[in-house]
């Protein structure tokens, strides 16, 4: 039987739920922009609330978005229920000034297990300087 040309070929990939659910990134006006297998994305406006007393953004702020694109990179799912994780350790290399408008942290999952994974992050100002790498510790919440 021939193949219907209004049907297609592939079966389309389910989708994660990208709503963030996350009070304190909501605060600090953190969006979640990417989602999957493995791969997690934040971006974040840089505003006058996230800079230092050098008008720079602050190095808490850069962490934080770091560690919840690690921490997200080994969650994804597209089952109903959520996976949760939290960190275990978490290591910032802050490489550059961030200055610019807006900064977007990348997670990557490097290897995982059972119980624990691991994962790396950048965070790139206007997609142009990475201002900060990251190596992270997750464990799965059970």
């Amino acid at each position: 039987m021939a193949q219907s040309l209004a049907t297609p070929a592939y079966q389309e990939q389910p989708v994660a739920n990208l709503d963030l659910d996350n009070p304190f990134l909501e605060a600090l006006g953190a969006t979640f922009t990417k989602w999957d297998a493995g791969y997690a994305e934040f971006t974040m406006p840089i505003r006058a609330a996230h800079l230092n007393r050098q008008r720079i953004l602050q190095g808490g702020a850069i962490a934080t978005l770091l560690d919840a694109a690690c921490g997200y990179a080994g969650l994804f799912t597209t089952d109903v229920a959520p996976v949760h994780g939290f960190t275990l350790s978490l290591t910032v290399n802050y490489l550059d000034r961030g200055i610019g408008d807006k900064v977007v942290a990348k997670g990557f999952l490097e290897r995982q297990g059972r119980s624990v994974y691991f994962a790396r992050g950048e965070a790139w100002v206007d997609d142009r300087v990475m201002i900060a790498s990251a190596q992270g510790t997750f464990k799965y919440a059970r």
